[in-house]
């Protein structure tokens, strides 16, 4: 096998690598920030506010992530109001928005039931201590039942992490020239499909493990209560004397 076409070509890597992060970054963030709001919802008994949210996520979870794209793309784009905004906002044209918007209701859909199930997972003991406190609603969520659900959601959140950042592979077949779209470029160009995918798999591997161990680190630090004492106590000392060293 012959690397050299990817050597030569590393810039394009390099720029797909940038679209790839961001549009698996934002995602991310945006859904997030929905997928908060929407997991209390979630939870309500009222079916007026559960059924809208459960819609919602019924759907996103059961569709393909490429069909919902697809309908963004090319179905949505073919809409005549569509057409008519476009001509006036040409980012509607991009294919990139498109993509952004598909990853974040996809990415929001599972990420309100994961937060969902956290939220109801939380000990009915830590309410009433708010309770007893004199906490209002406002305050349990926001000191207790959010922090609390936060920390049991984290490894199933980081599963969709990394689902999210592999499924972003589909966005080079609307045009877009992720880390995916440069090897399709590249094998194409050279024709060396398994040296430029390859190569792609390479970095995605890297990318992958890099999160696996930020959300370790992550997990550690919010799970720090539940390790033993006498192990806590020691990292303590450990810290204390390289202190006094410096």
């Amino acid at each position: 096998m012959d690397f050299t076409p990817i050597l030569e070509n590393y810039q394009l890597y390099l720029k797909g690598l940038w679209i790839t992060l961001q549009l698996v970054s934002l995602s991310l963030v945006i859904g997030l920030g929905m997928a908060v709001p929407l997991a209390i919802l979630r939870t309500s008994s009222n079916p007026l506010v559960n059924a809208p949210v459960w819609s919602f996520t019924y759907f996103f979870r059961g569709t393909p992530l490429l069909v919902q794209m697809f309908l963004l793309y090319y179905g949505l784009g073919q809409m005549q109001f569509m057409i008519e905004l476009s001509q006036q906002l040409d980012f509607l044209k991009d294919a990139y928005w498109y993509a952004l918007v598909a990853f974040t209701l996809n990415t929001a859909a599972y990420t309100t039931e994961i937060i969902r199930g956290a939220i109801e997972g939380t000990d009915y003991g830590e309410v009433e201590a708010a309770r007893a406190c004199g906490m209002s609603r406002f305050q349990t969520y926001t000191r207790v039942i959010l922090p609390s659900a936060f920390r049991r959601a984290l490894p199933a959140y980081s599963n969709e992490v990394i689902f999210m950042l592999h499924g972003s592979a589909i966005a080079s077949v609307i045009t877009i020239i992720d880390l995916t779209g440069a090897a399709r470029i590249i094998a194409s160009r050279y024709y060396n499909p398994f040296e430029a995918f390859i190569a792609v798999g390479a970095v995605y591997f890297c990318i992958t493990f890099t999160l696996i161990g930020g959300f370790k680190l992550l997990e550690r630090h919010w799970f720090a209560h539940l390790r033993p004492r006498e192990e806590v106590k020691a990292k303590g000392r450990t810290k204390d004397k390289a202190q006094q060293v410096i």
